[in-house]
């Protein structure tokens, strides 16, 4: 007589426990990445303010002051034709690229010039003013 071989295999419960404790695992996972994710969008801001601080200080060690609030950061790209005019402005201008950076998010930075002192702001994830965690804004200088 030939013996018959068992075959077993997984039951159905079994197979849910093993997809729920999968489950549990990419969900810990995914809030780790994605965390993460959201810390390296505000350090690439972070370090996109301080380019442009860079070139922000270079168009005043040539022109004596920082471009005025109107004049914005398109001035370190373009040459401002508004009052005051810079007289020693950089041929090429102070960005590479000829273009002003934007946030990670893709949105354009805010700048303010008060009596000779600039702020640059980016809005945050949410690109509306205000927020909390990713959507706060970002101020440089802090």
């Amino acid at each position: 007589m030939q013996s018959r071989k068992r075959v077993q295999g997984f039951t159905l419960l079994e197979v849910m426990v093993v997809l729920a404790i999968i489950g549990g695992i990419l969900a810990m996972v995914a809030t780790n990445v994605l965390g993460s994710a959201d810390q390296a969008n505000v350090k690439t801001t972070k370090a996109q303010m301080k380019l442009i601080e860079s070139a922000l200080d270079m168009y005043k060690l040539d022109n004596y002051r920082y471009p005025t609030t109107e004049q914005g950061l398109e001035a370190l790209v373009k040459k401002p034709t508004s009052s005051p005019e810079p007289k020693n402005y950089r041929a090429g201008g102070y960005l590479k690229g000829n273009s002003v950076p934007t946030d990670a998010w893709g949105s354009e930075f805010l700048y303010f010039n008060e009596k000779g002192q600039y702020e640059i702001v980016s809005l945050g994830a949410d690109a509306t003013e205000g927020g909390a965690e990713t959507n706060a804004d970002i101020v440089y200088p802090e």
